[in-house]
């Protein structure tokens, strides 16, 4: 295989308003609307925010997702996502109302990670080289 390993990720959100407004805020950028397909098996998703990213770009873009019953909260998928310090953006988790698992602290030779709630209880890590 050629590629990353990771190529897309999503995660499931109850409430998108405040879920849109805690990324958006702890990473400081805008997501983006993404327009229904119309793909079948795709109708209970009723709504969709895409991080931004492009596609030559190195690592994985996804999106937030509204579907439902769709799942959320801590489960079987932690996504990490790449920080200049993830001190950072931990430091302003709190205040955009998710949790602070376990503050930063280094991984050897791959750097440091965080891991953080958002404001629909999904675990997400955050990873930075310093």
């Amino acid at each position: 295989m050629n590629m990353n390993s990771v190529g897309w990720f999503e995660i499931y959100v109850k409430d998108m308003q405040r879920a849109k407004a805690f990324y958006e805020s702890v990473f400081g950028g805008k997501l983006e609307k993404l327009e229904s397909s119309g793909a079948s098996g795709a109708s209970d998703m009723s709504e969709m925010w895409v991080f931004p990213g492009k596609p030559d770009n190195a690592g994985a873009t996804g999106a937030l997702v509204k579907m439902e019953n769709g799942p959320s909260g801590v489960g079987g998928v932690l996504v990490y996502f790449v920080c200049e310090d993830c001190a950072v953006e931990a430091g302003r988790v709190a205040k955009n109302g998710g949790n602070v698992i376990k503050e930063k602290f280094s991984i050897g030779q791959y750097g440091n990670i965080a891991f953080v709630t958002d404001t629909e209880g999904n675990m997400i890590g955050l990873h930075s080289m310093k």
